[in-house]
């Protein structure tokens, strides 16, 4: 039996805690915050305040992995997710017919819900685990340190009534996490801050479905784009669903958005979100933004080794990304499965360390680096949307957007999308196979005009809605 503490009450830090104490380990977590989400969804979501977390509020599509991983560790808190309202979604329920079955398409089912669903599941299976105690409302407020060694080992918690003794802690402090300060504090090396900011901003608003209407407007894409903006829609859990606009934060329109009225009058420009827009759903939220985006990796070690051992980083404390592919909460869940899987180990903090850190970089890394080269590419168009439009695509624009318009007609290429979606494989993994090389050439041989084209609104019609409203019509 492995005694852990973790700081931090999050996805992260919950998740880990669950999955540890169902093996049999001693996990003490501390939680500043003192609420407990699950009585009441809604207000749960719209009321709580929650000042650290600002990603709460945003649309939230968990990747297949956290379906995966709540699967395997957690079936019950997966069971209690669906008895809320969240809803399994099958990328291959785009086709009228399914093809058939392959090995691991079980691992490309999603779920579509708000993220609050996914906590109130964890904190009601964390609560009954007798191998865990959560602290709600009791932070930690440092570490305890051992620096009799080479190099310096975390060896317990230190909170406001006392220090509590751990062979393993858990950073799952969230993008602020005070870890590395604390680290610094008792006298440990720095830790490697790799910081990448993106320059764009989110709008979303929330809205409810009637209850008497459709639950959705068919055969609809969920994006639509313009070589400045991009328009989406989330379907959520018991109706719910978000419609977002994103733009580069150097917009000189942005802040218009804000205003609810003229973020739906831009809204229904994109066609993706004018097709549930026109189902005349109820809006259960105002404008809700984010911004001052980065991807974000924080490494306990230098060139010198690791700073400190007895001490691993999961969830947003040792990686987050801009959160347009969601992959945060998949990449919080499947470290705290590693971890939970691992923590038997842990006796050996210098190998446990080590062992981790090699598991981030193979398996994590590749994803966050992914993220950053999309953002420069994606922050380039955004901010200069003039040469996009006047410029001719590249061949390598040419076949990524052909890849993305193939997969709506080719499962086949959707299966690769999918994988590459759900952090599978990568991207060239996924759509490098001989297999998929022929079924594009095919398709851009029955589309051989095809050149990479915006569905959302011109540059007019985008400053017409966002401008005053007896000027938009």
């Amino acid at each position: 039996m492995t005694r852990v503490a973790i700081v931090g009450g999050g996805i992260g830090g919950l998740a880990a805690a669950l999955f540890l104490g169902r093996r049999g380990h001693r996990v003490t977590v501390f939680e500043r915050d003192g609420h407990r989400p699950g009585r009441d969804l809604d207000g749960d979501f719209f009321d709580w305040h929650r000042p650290g977390v600002p990603q709460a509020v945003q649309p939230h599509g968990l990747l297949a992995p956290v379906r995966t991983v709540l699967r395997a560790e957690a079936p019950d808190a997966y069971r209690a997710m669906l008895r809320m309202g969240a809803r399994e979604h099958n990328e291959f329920d785009w086709f009228a017919e399914r093809p058939p079955a392959r090995p691991g398409d079980e691992d490309l089912v999603t779920l579509r819900t708000r993220r609050i669903v996914l906590e109130a599941a964890l904190h009601d299976a964390v609560h009954r685990e007798p191998g865990v105690d959560v602290r709600l409302g009791e932070a930690a407020e440092g570490l305890t340190v051992d620096r009799h060694g080479d190099i310096p080992q975390v060896t317990g918690v230190r909170s406001a009534s006392q220090a509590h003794r751990a062979d393993l802690v858990l950073d799952a402090g969230g993008r602020r996490s005070p870890v590395p300060r604390w680290l610094a504090e008792e006298g440990c090396r720095d830790a490697v801050v790799e910081n990448h900011r993106v320059p764009i901003a989110y709008f979303c608003r929330w809205y409810r479905l009637r209850a008497d209407g459709p639950r959705d407007p068919g055969r609809i894409r969920p994006g639509s784009f313009s070589a400045f903006a991009v328009g989406g829609v989330f379907p959520s859990d018991n109706g719910i669903f978000a419609a977002s606009l994103t733009v580069s934060t150097a917009d000189p329109t942005r802040a218009a958005l804000r205003d609810p009225a003229v973020f739906e009058r831009v809204a229904r420009t994109f066609p993706a979100i004018a097709a549930w827009l026109d189902l005349e759903p109820e809006p259960v939220s105002g404008v809700l933004t984010m911004g001052g985006l980065h991807n974000h990796w924080t490494s306990l070690a230098d060139a010198d080794g690791p700073v400190a051992t007895g001490l691993v980083g999961i969830g947003d404390s040792l990686a987050y990304t801009n959160p347009t592919m969601g992959q945060g909460v998949a990449m919080a869940l499947l470290a705290g499965q590693w971890v939970a899987h691992h923590a038997g180990t842990a006796s050996d903090p210098a190998s446990f360390t080590a062992e981790y850190r090699r598991w981030a970089a193979r398996d994590l890394r590749p994803w966050f680096d992914a993220q950053v080269a999309a953002d420069r590419a994606d922050a380039a168009q955004l901010s200069d949307p003039a040469r996009v439009s006047t410029e001719p695509p590249t061949a390598a624009g040419r076949e990524r957007a052909a890849l993305a318009a193939c997969a709506f007609d080719d499962p086949l290429v959707m299966r690769a999308r999918a994988k590459a979606r759900h952090l599978v494989l990568t991207a060239d993994q996924a759509y490098g196979t001989e297999e998929v090389r022929a079924r594009l050439a095919h398709w851009l041989g029955e589309h051989p005009d095809f050149t990479p084209a915006f569905d959302g609104p011109a540059r007019s019609e985008w400053e017409s809605a966002t401008g005053p409203a007896d000027h938009a019509t």
